[in-house]
């Protein structure tokens, strides 16, 4: 039986990328319904959309605070062991937030406190998890490995958001809370299972700041990596922005109301589990080039929304730009996994983070004043102009155009890497 098991798992899927792979499909089962298990908590306690507001925004500003240090960290300590501490906190708080919410009526600072612990927690996660990942997959593999990994995310993602939303009604907020809670606890067992020994000794290094030094070296060293961090640092605040406030707005003025908009947002799901299974096939040799072409499409969205479009036209949108942003998705990690040394892998991630989600409170609250200065349909094409004018400019550094794939050739008994310039097309499929 174990056996025949190993047999029908691929070659690449070891055991520290199967578990990986296993607990984050738990844990994005559970945290997707959480998110919206956590809104009608703090609606049925009393609150309106203000607070709904302030306990995610309590969430996300943990998050951007420590997401350096939690990189540093990560890259000190072992990572499983960094990855496991902070699903214990997340267990924790949720598992509070839960009683809290049974018990009766939760206070509005007691709900923001304990979504701030979770935030805390994933700063810590996060880093660790990516340097995790990327060191569990061998070079000629890695771009199928995390393809699969990323679709088993987002169907994990769709299937939570559709199962949190089903027992909200059925059972309650309460209890989608204590199940994401549970999620955690499972997922930390299996990531206690990790096998760090093919991970080098870490160095005594000077302390943390000089880790963190040492990871903005790394990570300003290397043009296409700040300048891809910079323009989704642009794109993820204003696509957010659209999507967030906007698109509920004018779902509700063109379009038929939330459920049309939910359904379109459904599609955008759709498209990334789609785009992630072409990626299993698929291996452009420029990886930063064709992933960022496939970035111009998050324009599509806004642009769509300004116009706007029939709801059947907007779903087709979302889907194929789900699709193609996860062409860049995978391409990025497969890059960060050849270009990046193991040692440095979750400092470097954890500024990836940081650039990603800097911006997006601010594009939240700044969505409203927009609106009302330029009006929404200018605003929506505001959104979609950024997305072109970042990624055009992005194409302008070299390395993104030119980074390519490494492959290795055979040469009687020894794999040897083939030099960036002779490289052949790998083969797809």
């Amino acid at each position: 039986m174990p056996t025949s098991a190993v047999r029908r798992r691929p070659a690449w899927a070891g055991r520290n990328y199967t578990l990986l792979t296993a607990s984050a499909v738990v844990t994005n089962l559970g945290s997707h319904g959480a998110l919206i298990a956590s809104a009608f908590a703090v609606l049925g306690a009393g609150g309106d959309g203000g607070d709904v507001g302030l306990v995610a925004a309590a969430r996300t500003l943990p998050l951007v605070l420590f997401l350096l240090i939690g990189g540093a960290v990560a890259d000190r300590l072992p990572r499983h062991h960094v990855m496991v501490a902070a699903n214990v906190l997340n267990c924790v708080s949720q598992a509070a937030f839960a009683a809290l919410v049974l018990a009766g009526e939760p206070l509005l600072w007691q709900m923001m406190l304990l979504s701030g612990l979770g935030g805390a927690g994933q700063a810590f996660f996060n880093p660790a998890a990516e340097g995790m990942l990327l060191s569990s997959v061998d070079d000629e593999q890695a771009g199928r490995a995390f393809a699969v990994f990323r679709m088993a995310m987002h169907g994990a993602t769709l299937g939570g958001a559709a199962l949190g939303g089903a027992m909200v009604a059925a059972i309650g907020p309460g209890w989608v809370l204590a199940a994401d809670a549970a999620a955690f606890a499972v997922a930390a067992v299996l990531r206690a299972f990790l096998d760090v020994k093919h991970i080098p000794a870490r160095a005594p290094g000077g302390g943390m700041l000089a880790d963190l030094r040492d990871g903005w070296r790394e990570f300003t060293g290397r043009p296409w990596l700040w300048g891809i961090v910079v323009q989704f640092s642009v794109a993820n605040a204003v696509v957010g922005a659209a999507d967030a406030v906007y698109g509920p707005l004018v779902a509700r003025d063109h379009l038929g109301g939330a459920a049309p908009w939910g359904v379109a947002l459904a599609f955008f799901g759709g498209g990334t589990v789609t785009g992630a299974l072409l990626m299993t096939r698929w291996q452009p040799r420029r990886l930063l080039l064709v992933g960022t072409l496939c970035v111009f499409p998050l324009a599509l969205p806004s642009a769509a929304l300004a116009l706007p479009v029939p709801v059947g036209v907007l779903c087709t949108v979302m889907f194929l730009t789900g699709v193609s942003v996860e062409v860049f998705g995978v391409s990025w990690m497969t890059a960060l996994h050849q270009e990046i040394p193991e040692e440095k892998l979750s400092r470097v991630s954890a500024y990836d983070w940081f650039g990603s989600v800097a911006l997006v409170p601010a594009a939240m609250a700044l969505a409203g004043p927009a609106e009302t200065a330029f009006g929404r349909t200018d605003a929506l094409w505001g959104c979609a102009a950024l997305v072109v004018v970042v990624t055009a400019a992005v194409l302008c550094v070299p390395d993104v155009r030119n980074l390519r794939r490494r492959t290795r050739q055979v040469t009687g008994a020894v794999d040897a890497p083939v030099p960036a310039g002779d490289q052949a097309e790998p083969t797809r499929g």
